[in-house]
């Protein structure tokens, strides 16, 4: 079994709850799944034993019943048996129409820590999933300065994931090793200071920000011209939204979060930097989950001919995501099995828009495929 906790129970962790439950009921497949049951550890022994949210609606009430906010569909009775606990959000919240309460409200940072540890050895927590809302963030430059910043209680220099990567590593050092997914854009798996902290502390990381949708798409296209010597002289990639996480991205430094790890591809896959524009853009509440994306790319070809793509879609956000947390969950147990602690490249490489460590770059994403299979002992698939 994997037993995993999920940090921000929100759009993506309720699909993630709802998808999982399902597959064990036998209702559907393992689409959307890289990996589906290719592993050794079975998608059908992914357990979610904990769950914590800071939203006051939400605290103290069965998974069964907050999930259906996000899905309308027939919810499985063992949600029930998880209860939403309360977790850390220190500003994560501000500006979105949510009332915010957090285990900070009530105690000091080093006690809300203390609490989550205990709660987590209470849950025999192996994985943490952090699907937390997108937040503004400052890197560390060492571990001394996260430690400096919980025991002095510096709300303002941390962020809620920054809080819980540290409680993750106290928790990992504690019970001999533990995961932790990050899923969303604040640096963690890409800051020395918590690399070293948790190869010190027997924690994987998994970061940073989950490639699922429009970012992984342009990757491949631009491995494609790069492979056939084409001359990008431009990109523009956009999204547009309708789930909290969009709207969250309406602030201007959460969305500067975000923009840095979907830019981070252009020179990476190319070796220069083409002018691009590639961030989320814009919240419009109608489309839901379901949001619109767009890519304009210009390149040059054979006799300066002047080419073109444009590609449009819409794509379910959550799912996208969702599909991978399952192979991430059982990575996890799998890296820890290896006692592979800090950031893993190979699996960063190809599920995350900016994989960790800071010094590694995106790579095609057919190669980082293989690179992954290859980790987790499998054959190859492509090659």
């Amino acid at each position: 079994m994997v037993k995993v906790v999920i940090l921000g129970q929100g759009y993506v962790a309720s699909i993630f709850a709802v998808g999982l439950e399902r597959i064990k009921n036998g209702e559907l497949g393992y689409y959307g799944i890289p990996l589906a049951n290719e592993l050794p550890i079975k998608v059908e022994d992914v357990e979610i034993v904990g769950s914590y949210d800071v939203d006051k609606s939400k605290i103290g009430k069965p998974l069964y019943e907050v999930v259906k906010r996000y899905d309308d569909g027939e919810i499985p009775e063992s949600l029930k048996n998880i209860i939403v606990r309360k977790g850390i959000h220190l500003r994560s919240l501000r500006n979105l129409p949510i009332e915010a309460e957090g285990l900070e409200d009530e105690m000091s940072l080093s006690e809300a820590v203390e609490r989550l540890v205990e709660e987590w050895k209470s849950l025999g927590a192996e994985v943490f999933i952090n699907v937390c809302t997108t937040e503004a963030f400052e890197p560390f430059g060492s571990k001394e300065e996260i430690v400096k910043a919980i025991e002095e209680n510096n709300k303002e220099r941390l962020t809620a994931t920054q809080v819980y990567v540290y409680a993750a590593a106290k928790y990992a050092k504690e019970v001999g090793g533990a995961a932790f997914v990050n899923a969303i854009p604040t640096l963690i798996a890409n800051d020395p200071a918590f690399i070293e902290l948790a190869k010190e502390s027997n924690l994987v990381l998994f970061g940073d920000d989950g490639a699922t949708g429009a970012t992984p798409l342009t990757a491949d296209v631009l491995t494609h011209l790069a492979q056939r010597n084409r001359y990008v002289k431009d990109v523009a990639q956009f999204n547009i939204g309708g789930n909290n996480d969009f709207l969250a991205l309406t602030d201007k430094e959460r969305n500067k979060s975000k923009e840095f790890t979907k830019s981070s591809i252009v020179k990476d896959l190319l070796g220069y930097d083409a002018p691009h524009y590639i961030k989320p853009t814009g919240f419009l509440e109608p489309l839901g989950d379901r949001k619109f994306i767009a890519m304009h790319i210009e390149y040059v070809s054979f006799n300066g001919a002047i080419d073109e793509l444009i590609i449009n879609g819409r794509i379910n956000d959550s799912p996208a995501l969702a599909g991978l947390l399952v192979d991430l969950a059982r990575l996890g147990k799998i890296a820890i099995e290896k006692k592979e602690f800090g950031p893993v490249y190979e699996v960063n490489a190809f599920y995350m828009k900016n994989p960790g460590p800071n010094d590694k770059p995106n790579i095609p994403r057919i190669i980082a495929y293989e690179k992954m299979r290859m980790w987790a002992g499998l054959e190859p698939k492509w090659f």
